[in-house]
């Protein structure tokens, strides 16, 4: 079983890494790119030297990768001018390209499993209300201080940042960031606690919920 698991970490990473080549190739904006993609650049180095000394579970693994192509997705068009968003707006009408808001349910969604399971391994927390409370605050936290990032950049910036931003006119764009960030961080704990439980009972020296 650690083999299949080692392998499956092997290939994610691997594919990761070529999807970040493939999304910095001719991208939309180049320093969009890079900002939108340095959490997959500073996050996938971080993982390959912590996989042994701090495995984490498959899920938490797999749930990572897909959060890195989100983030690749939108770094490579920007997220005003991701063509999924650009079929989503006209198969339901909708006013402005909305894969910006996929992106932040996902940077509830995902860091909520992530943190979950932290707090679990190294705290004496373990699964429960708590548990849940604190995992939706510190997701909270995170999505905020993004938000700072976002305003800091802007402040520095100027107009080079407006595809960064991605607010595209919603002057309601912060709050509705923040929102989807609650609201993923909420389902991902309603789906996914009693599978990521059983995970972490037979991840070898993790004290399992």
């Amino acid at each position: 079983m650690s083999l299949v698991l080692g392998y499956e970490k092997t290939v994610l990473a691997s594919l990761t890494l070529l999807a970040l080549v493939a999304s910095g190739v001719h991208p939309f904006d180049r320093l969009t790119w890079v900002l939108e993609t340095s959490p997959v650049m500073l996050g996938l180095p971080l993982l390959m030297a912590t996989r042994r000394r701090f495995p984490l579970t498959p899920l938490v693994y797999r749930l990572l990768f897909i959060h890195g192509l989100i983030l690749m997705l939108g770094g490579a068009y920007t997220y005003a001018r991701v063509p999924l968003g650009f079929w989503v707006q006209g198969a339901f009408e909708l006013t402005r390209n909305h894969y910006d808001r996929l992106g932040h349910l996902a940077q509830g969604f995902i860091p909520a499993m992530l943190t979950r399971e932290i707090l679990v391994r190294a705290t004496p927390l373990r699964s429960g209300g708590w548990l849940f409370f604190l995992t939706t605050c510190v997701v909270l936290a995170f999505s905020a201080s993004y938000e700072f990032i976002e305003w800091g950049t802007a402040l520095l910036m100027g107009g080079e940042a407006d595809a960064f931003l991605a607010t595209q006119g919603d002057v309601w764009d912060t709050q509705w960031d923040m929102f989807l960030a609650l609201l993923g961080a909420l389902i991902a704990q309603a789906l996914l606690s009693r599978r990521h439980d059983r995970q972490l009972a037979r991840l070898p020296g993790a004290s399992a919920a």
